[in-house]
């Protein structure tokens, strides 16, 4: 046992060898489930090589199902590059790396066994007519089921909670990769969330009450409601990611504010 408590043989086997090279050597397997499974939905939905609405709504399951698989896809890729710059930054430290070993480890294991859309509704890829043949090529891939079977593991979970309460004066766990700029931004919304939404939302839930206009307003003179309107139409002419911080920071202090 470490001196604070901590089982240094917990934390020596958490984290994955060559965990990025494995995490990057798994996306072209992801890629092709994905367009094997755009190619059966979209046979699916289309007619005349148009979508049409009436086959959309006959094989809705798969649709929807299509759109989360698409969306995995897009969150790996997004995690990838998120890891890769921050390597580059030399930022890419322990909490970082279980982060993006978790979640690889959970999404892969998802595709593979089914989606979770909601508590009730679960896609799996036969779901959206992907053959037999390719799930088992996605299963078999080298770096797909390393991944599924030694990221997601309880050991990488409990080292990510412990390092998640060491760090819990945060505002955040682990490094954004956000710029300067919207590291700002995160951290004026996140005093206002603070100061003006944390202390009476409980109030407002419990009451069922809109939120005040008071708020309404100050966010207002804030910009909240012209992040991303060009300037020459009165707005900031900030990126998408600027609204998600700004969302992310209120809804930490109420969803409903958020």
């Amino acid at each position: 046992m470490a001196h604070d408590g901590q089982d240094m043989t917990l934390i020596a086997t958490a984290g994955m060898p060559d965990l990025l090279a494995q995490t990057a050597a798994s996306l072209p397997s992801v890629a092709t489930i994905v367009q094997a499974a755009k190619t059966s939905v979209a046979a699916l939905t289309t007619d005349g090589g148009r979508i049409s609405g009436a086959l959309i709504e006959e094989n809705q399951t798969a649709a929807h199902g299509y759109a989360w698989l698409a969306t995995y896809d897009q969150s790996l890729q997004q995690m990838q590059a998120w890891a890769d710059r921050l390597t580059a930054d030399g930022k890419f430290g322990e909490t970082e790396q279980l982060i993006h070993q978790i979640a690889f480890g959970e999404y892969l294991a998802q595709i593979a066994g089914g989606i979770q859309m909601n508590q009730g509704e679960m896609i799996r890829l036969r779901d959206m007519g992907v053959s037999a043949a390719d799930q088992a090529a996605f299963a078999a891939d080298s770096a797909v089921a390393a991944l599924i079977n030694k990221a997601n593991t309880q050991a990488a979970r409990t080292r990510l909670v412990e390092l998640m309460q060491e760090q819990s004066a945060n505002v955040t766990v682990g490094a954004s990769g956000l710029d300067e700029e919207l590291e700002m931004i995160r951290d004026q919304f996140r005093r206002y969330a603070v100061e003006k939404v944390e202390p009476f939302a409980h109030d407002w839930h419990l009451n069922d009450e809109l939120i005040p206009m008071e708020v309404i307003d100050e966010l207002a003179e804030m910009g909240v409601f012209g992040l991303t309107i060009p300037e020459e139409y009165g707005g900031f002419g900030l990126s998408k990611s600027s609204m998600c911080v700004v969302s992310e920071e209120l809804s930490r202090g109420y969803i409903g504010v958020g």
